[in-house]
């Protein structure tokens, strides 16, 4: 940045930086870090310094701004909490170490010689949206450097947003994909919406869309409350006319005063140089090791030695770890420079590496191959990471020949080790417990090299510190984790290989790109671990990570390396008996319809539903078409309408035909003849696996032809399938968390507990009940642990909604315990935007606090959450210790479908493996906790998976 050398006006551009959203995003993206003269914390001033120092480097060019400040909140109080005292008022307070923070961030502002700005009573936005007018009117532009949502209001007329963390330009069109609406019309549809997080209630009912939609259609807000009698819909109608005052109090506090009195002008907001001794003096300060050394280098001056603390190692902190820790808990590093990395193409310089690998006990590792299937892709290269930017690439499989994609056996280009003399190599490494291997989604890794003969051990996988830390909030994808926690954006993959019919594969890709590519993966690894390791004990799900997370990696790798075998020609002969189905289907709807059309054409159905036959409740979407989702025909169905139950019926054996019958034949594997499934760890937020490629754990098992697809899956010559399922297992955690005498009771004497439930609830004996009201039972029973609503319900059981509301009514009449487990989870997650299981898995709602329906979902889940994520944490404790269980029995694990294990085993050893795995089913929960009922295992075998369950 250059200083201008002018008042501000025409041809001059502001930067106005969001300095509250850069301290907080500094505080949770980074480890604590203490002064270590005095313990003073400084973790978040050491980040919010960083980002200001990359700030300067990344501002110059002919973009460059000539003016800038930095702008923070003054207080929590504002003339907002005059107009409304409940302002704000759902906020937590600053953590305790981050307090003393706030004033050291204005200071590290100052010496970097940049404007700080605050007023007394009014919002950091406040001040901004002032300046931006004021820069506006002058002829100037302004960049607001930011992603607040509030600040999208002053977009347009020379002022746009800039959201640093992902490098994103926000402008008009960007805020119109946003709210549906122009700059002009944010503050209306705000007003409307409402805010959780500020505690603006809006209008109850109206999110963001049905705003959007309402300002679109009468133009302003104004006009929507004076015309809000003409809105056809009645509940938002009535929405509108009781709460308008609401909605117009709503618009004040939303809207951003433009003309906040301030202390200094455009013109004292110039940019300036910093004065780099009282800059390194301030960073010397704070003991910013790193960043000091990058300003000193930055502005040509000699930072102060720093005094040497007892019993430290070197500076070289590829040789040595504690400094390499040190830094990554202390000062942010520097930024990933794949200019830098090495590529290694000699066994000797390999040794090297693998010898300073040994002497500081762990480095990141990864793997590039050819394919994403780990069954059948080929190694292409690996590389390694000692240290930040301490990176290189060993490629092992690189060939000539990248744009003849039809050549079927290019040369290997030189400058590449043999690869069996480097795996040889790198085994004794990888398969040593005294280094730790760092890497992320290890667990295609661990595939990878176990089909070269290594079996990697002692590891961490950040992917999985990510899960366990930050369940319900975002994806744990390397590139996603990199731009959120370390501000890098990685180079992505697709600027190497290419996509469509032109894609190579990454054995094609040119040494020099690959390199660069595969050491920033490896050093972007090692920096995550950096920064994550320290959180797990202080967020408390250290045991979470180490006792479900990390060692159930080799579990699934193995199972999924078994696979699991197909008969083909039984499928086959589904997929023939599901075509002659859907035709007999087909020829019943048409009859039905009066008229041929086209089944599997949503537009075409809604037509004959709703305009032909003029049936009820249809409603059309943005594009003009009926509706014809599951849930309208559902509702049709239960209304006695024929045709829509059929098509259900109809669809339902399309899908079957489609996902399973015809495309599992396609999976079986050519070298193995088996099916290999790849379990997803970090998918679901309550730690459930999900199975893809293919999807082995949503076949249906209730309807006949699920079950036929079953009888698919078989055993090899002389072997059983065995299945073992918990037996209601999310009842039985439901009864011990939320304390229900009855159904603890019911539990522990085996007593069927929909009998018993149905017996509380409807006055009925057990003996020979009446198979109706049971069914009723059960599924209230399994509803309320989903939060089911009476309407819900009604259609599961195709009954009238009040009747059904009815029987949820005496549920919790009969059981009033499990109200107060749902009112005390809600309020729980209310109060800390996440809910733990029983094992310590937190399960972060970030939703909870929203309004409409995105807030009685969030409710369910939280209920839900609890619940699920202790089953799945139970059947996770079990796998993990089942390997060890049937050792030494001829007996494989092969799947794993939610609550239930299935396993390949020898005719002679079902019985073993049966009493051995039912014995670590049962018990998996313990030590850590003691259930106040018992778990219970049913078990089935068979030729095939069918005979078994």
């Amino acid at each position: 940045m250059t200083r201008m050398g002018s008042g501000f006006g025409k041809g001059c551009h502001l930067h106005l930086i969001d300095g509250s959203a850069f301290i907080f995003r500094a505080y949770h993206a980074l480890p604590p870090l203490t002064r270590k003269s005095d313990g003073l914390p400084v973790g978040a001033v050491s980040g919010f310094a960083n980002m200001i120092f990359k700030y300067i480097e990344d501002a110059g060019g002919a973009d460059a701004p000539t003016h800038a400040a930095v702008v923070f909140d003054h207080s929590s109080k504002t003339f907002r909490n005059q107009i409304f005292p409940d302002y704000k008022a759902n906020r937590p307070e600053p953590p305790e170490d981050l307090r003393p923070q706030f004033p050291l961030t204005r200071e590290a502002t100052r010496a970097f010689n940049i404007a700080c700005l605050e007023e007394e009573g009014f919002e950091a936005d406040d001040i901004i949206a002032t300046l931006a007018r004021q820069a506006r009117e002058a002829g100037g532009r302004v960049t607001i450097i930011s992603s607040d949502k509030d600040l999208m209001q002053l977009v347009g007329g020379g002022v746009e947003m800039l959201d640093a963390m992902k490098n994103l330009r926000i402008g008009p069109d960007e805020v119109r994909a946003k709210f549906g609406v122009g700059p002009d019309r944010v503050v209306d549809v705000q007003a409307l919406a409402g805010d959780s997080v500020d505690n603006v209630p809006g209008a109850p009912g109206i999110g963001i869309k049905t705003a959007a939609l309402l300002i679109g259609e009468y133009g302003d807000l104004d006009t929507l409350l004076e015309r809000a009698a003409e809105v056809p819909q009645p509940k938002r109608r009535q929405t509108l006319i009781e709460h308008a005052d609401q909605i117009r109090m709503s618009r004040r506090l939303v809207l951003l005063d433009d003309h906040a009195p301030l202390s200094v002008g455009l013109d004292d907001l110039e940019v300036r140089e910093p004065d780099p001794e009282a800059l390194i003096a301030f960073l010397s300060q704070m003991e910013f090791r790193t960043l000091t050394k990058r300003a000193a280098d930055k502005y040509g001056v000699t930072p102060p030695a720093p005094p040497a603390p007892a019993n430290t190692a070197p500076a070289d902190t590829a040789a040595a770890p504690e400094a390499a820790s040190e830094r990554a808990g202390g000062a942010p590093l520097p930024p990933p420079d794949p200019e830098g990395y090495l590529r290694i193409d000699s066994l000797e310089t390999l040794e090297e590496w693998i010898a300073r690998a040994r002497a500081q006990g762990y480095l990141a590792v990864d793997t590039e191959t050819t394919s994403l299937d780990e069954m059948q892709a080929d190694l292409v290269g690996v590389s390694l990471a000692l240290a930040p930017n301490v990176a290189a690439y060993v490629p092992l499989g690189h060939r000539a020949g990248g744009e003849d994609l039809f050549e079927q056996t290019p040369a290997l280009v030189p400058g590449q080790i043999p690869l069996e003399a480097a795996l040889a190599a790198l085994k004794p490494l990888l398969e040593d417990e005294a280094v730790l291997k760092i890497g992320q989604n290890l667990k295609y890794d661990l595939k990878i090299l176990a089909r070269h003969g290594i079996r990697l051990c002692a590891f961490d996988d950040t992917m999985l510190m990510s899960y366990a830390l930050h369940a319900g909030l975002h994806g744990h994808g390397m590139d996603a984790l990199s731009e959120r926690y370390l501000d890098h954006v990685p180079i992505p993959i697709k600027s190497l290989l290419g996509s469509g019919k032109s894609a190579i594969t990454f054995d094609r890709v040119p040494l020099a790109e690959a390199t660069r590519y595969a050491a920033e993966d490896a050093d972007v690894t090692l920096r995550l671990w950096l920064a994550f390791r320290h959180l797990l004990a202080r967020e408390q799900v250290a045991t979470v990570y180490e006792t479900l997370e990390r060692p159930l990696v080799p579990v699934l790798a193995d199972m999924e390396m078994a696979g699991v075998a197909l008969d083909t020609g039984t499928l086959a002969r589904m997929s023939n008996v599901f075509a002659q189905k859907m035709a007999a289907l087909e020829a019943e709807i048409h009859d039905l319809a009066g008229a041929p059309f086209n089944v599997a054409s949503p537009k075409q159905l809604g037509e004959i539903l709703f305009d032909r036959m003029g049936l009820p409740g249809g409603q059309k979407g943005k594009t003009g078409a009926w509706g014809t989702g599951a849930e309208v025909l559902e509702d049709l169905a239960a209304e006695g309408h024929e045709l829509p139950a059929r098509v259900l019926d109809w669809r339902q054996i399309a899908k079957l035909k489609s996902t399973y019958t015809d495309a599992l034949q396609t999976h079986v594997n050519p070298e193995t003849g088996r099916v290999h499934t790849s379990y997803v760890i970090a998918g679901a937020n309550t730690g459930r696996l999900a199975s893809t490629d293919p999807n082995l754990q949503n076949i249906p098992v209730r309807s006949e032809e699920g079950r036929r697809i079953r009888e698919a899956f078989v055993a090899g010559p002389g072997m059983r399938i065995v299945s073992l399922d918990y037996s209601q297992i999310e009842l039985r955690i439901l009864a011990h968390v939320a304390d229900i005498p009855e159904l603890k009771e019911a539990f522990r004497q085996g007593i069927d507990i929909h009998a018993l439930t149905a017996s509380e609830m409807f006055g009925v004996p057990i003996e020979g009940m009446d198979p109706m009201i049971r069914r009723q039972a059960k599924a209230i029973n399994f509803g309320v642990i989903y939060g089911i609503s009476g309407f819900g319900l009604a259609r599961n059981l195709r009954i009238p909604r009040a009747e059904a509301q009815g029987f949820i009514d005496r549920y919790f009449e009969r059981f009033p315990g499990i109200r107060t487990y749902m009112d005390d989870t809600i309020a729980y997650a209310r109060e800390n935007l996440c809910v733990r299981t029983i094992f310590g898995r937190r399960i972060h709602t970030p939703e909870i606090r929203a309004k409409g329906p995105a807030a009685s979902f969030a409710r369910r889940a939280a209920i839900n959450a609890p619940i699920q994520g202790a089953a799945a944490d139970i059947i996770r404790r079990a796998m993990v210790r089942m390997p060890a269980a049937i050792a030494g029995l001829e007996a494989k694990m092969l799947l794993q479908v939610h609550d239930e294990l299935v396993f390949e085993v020898a005719e002679s050893a079902v019985d073993d493996l049966i009493a051995r795995a039912r014995g670590v089913m049962e018990t998996a929960a313990e030590p850590a906790v003691k259930l106040s009922v018992p778990l219970v295992v049913d078990a089935g075998q068979g030729a095939n998976w069918a005979e078994a369950h």
